[in-house]
């Protein structure tokens, strides 16, 4: 069917050539703790028995990390 949250996850660890040391760091960016083997979970194919769902919140802190890692921190605001 349709793209799932670990397919937009794997799809961006490959595009970015991320490993996994580079995905706990962007993880850490915006305070959101993960293990390795956490992400080995998430990264296995939906038939293994060790495999994890990649849920909505594990996938928006990736993504707001990973804007961190690219762009930077977001500047303050002017009044």
């Amino acid at each position: 069917m349709g793209l799932n949250n670990n397919d937009i996850f794997k799809k961006l660890r490959v595009a970015h050539k991320l490993r996994d040391d580079d995905i706990v760091k962007i993880f850490e960016l915006v305070d959101f703790k993960v293990s390795k083997s956490e992400l080995n979970a998430i990264f296995r194919k939906e038939d293994h028995p060790k495999y994890q769902e990649c849920g909505d919140q594990f996938l928006r802190n990736f993504l707001n990390g990973l804007i961190i890692h690219l762009r930077g921190p977001m500047p303050p605001k002017k009044k």
